[in-house]
């Protein structure tokens, strides 16, 4: 019997380089997809897709039959992002880059290439900043990214002031917004922390033509009113009557605390303080440590 032949390996470079030259190259390309909303055609080829990914190849089957089928409109994905999809196919890298990295994430879960995917996580992780933050927990929530929705929480949680000015904090979900209001790590007063999710609320408001109320409804009871001080307290009533952000009953459980002097007075008044907290005196008698 023959033995078997050994396989031996060329260089890998020139062999990228020739398949990179064929990325969005309409010579030999059999499938044309219009992408994104500015609806721009990328070249690709179907023999190649398929075979590197199940998505592309349950997309581009046989049904389309042969010849350049009629394009393929993708208008959910940017077309940065489709492209480095594609240049991740063809090649097995792909230059990654802040502005576009987390919708090309999304993209390589939504496709189902686990591979792109840790290499995006990776690259978050490097360059995550207080701009990036709360769009990555987005995602991270979004698709189940536990890792990267707790480095996320941990990042927020020592550079809370910032991020809750960015735009992204403006544009978390309920479900990406209730772990932060949850944790005891903030760093930031409970004050400017009742402001900040006034502010989320009327974004939300105005984009789901919703009311304020009813937006926050998810969220508020997070917020540790009975850390504030009576005066606050006051001040909030009064705002919240001219725009209703909490339930009166809330409100109502955190003046229990004051008047029964007892941090556990009020049951659903949480008042644990968090580690941006400023004191206050009232804090003495509600008796509860940093978690």
């Amino acid at each position: 019997m023959e033995p078997p032949g050994l396989v031996v390996h060329g260089e890998a470079a020139p062999f990228s380089t020739a398949l990179r030259s064929l990325l969005n190259n309409p010579q030999y390309s059999d499938v044309c997809f219009v992408v994104g909303q500015e609806r721009q055609e990328v070249f690709a080829h179907r023999c190649l897709l398929a075979c590197r990914c199940n998505f592309f190849q349950r997309l581009l089957g046989p049904k389309l039959g042969p010849g350049m089928p009629s394009p393929v409109v993708l208008s959910a994905v940017p077309v940065e992002a489709f492209l480095a999809v594609l240049e991740f196919l063809y090649t097995n890298s792909v230059r990654l880059r802040r502005r576009s990295v987390l919708e090309v994430l999304t993209a390589a879960v939504e496709y189902g290439l686990e591979e792109l995917r840790e290499l995006c996580l990776e690259f978050v992780v490097k360059v995550l900043d207080v701009e990036l933050v709360c769009e990555a927990l987005q995602v991270a929530v979004t698709f189940g990214l536990g890792p990267l929705q707790e480095r996320c929480i941990a990042f927020i949680e020592a550079h809370s002031q910032e991020a809750l000015r960015t735009r992204g904090f403006l544009e978390l979900s309920a479900p990406a917004l209730l772990p932060l209001l949850r944790s005891d790590k903030l760093c930031v007063d409970e004050a400017e922390l009742v402001l900040a999710a006034r502010m989320w609320a009327r974004v939300g408001a105005a984009v789901l033509e919703r009311p304020v109320a009813e937006v926050a409804a998810p969220v508020v009871r997070e917020l540790r009113l009975a850390l504030l001080a009576p005066a606050e307290l006051s001040a909030l009533e009064e705002q919240n009557q001219q725009e209703p952000l909490i339930p009166v009953e809330q409100i109502v459980e955190a003046w229990k605390c004051h008047a029964l002097r007892r941090g556990d007075a009020a049951r659903g008044a949480p008042c644990r303080r968090r580690r941006g907290t400023l004191p206050r005196e009232h804090h003495c008698f509600l008796d509860l440590p940093f978690k």
